[in-house]
């Protein structure tokens, strides 16, 4: 059974940081990608970042970057999503999701398995 566990959401100032973490066990996909998108109220789900399994290249939106940095632990089979500087506007649910041979890393549907979610509430 595939799962996706996400931890390290909470409530920060504008200008504070929070790591993400998404622990991923029960898949056997010889070369995938794991992802982050957020969903604000009332907003589409959207994509944040993303890491390969077959040579570590990293993905992000242009809202986030030089803000965010996506790394991966293969011995805990974890992703982290460090996020600093964090700005109101990112508050949302943050999910990891996971998926095969991906063409567009900022599609959600390209994604075959997802976590529940963890919020992110900034404050200004």
């Amino acid at each position: 059974e595939v799962q996706l566990v996400e931890s390290g959401g909470g409530l920060v100032q504008a200008g504070g940081s929070l790591r993400l973490s998404c622990a991923a066990s029960g898949f056997t996909f010889d070369d995938y990608a794991i992802g982050w998108f957020r969903q604000a109220p009332g907003k589409e789900r959207e994509g944040v970042s993303c890491i390969s399994s077959s040579d570590g290249s990293t993905y992000y939106a242009d809202s986030v970057k030089g803000r965010f940095t996506i790394s991966s632990d293969n011995a805990k089979n974890t992703v982290y999503l460090q996020m600093n500087n964090l700005k109101p506007e990112d508050t949302a649910v943050y999910y990891c999701a996971v998926g095969a041979s991906l063409s567009s890393w900022y599609i959600s549907n390209e994604y075959d398995y997802w976590g529940q979610g963890a919020q992110v509430t900034v404050s200004s």
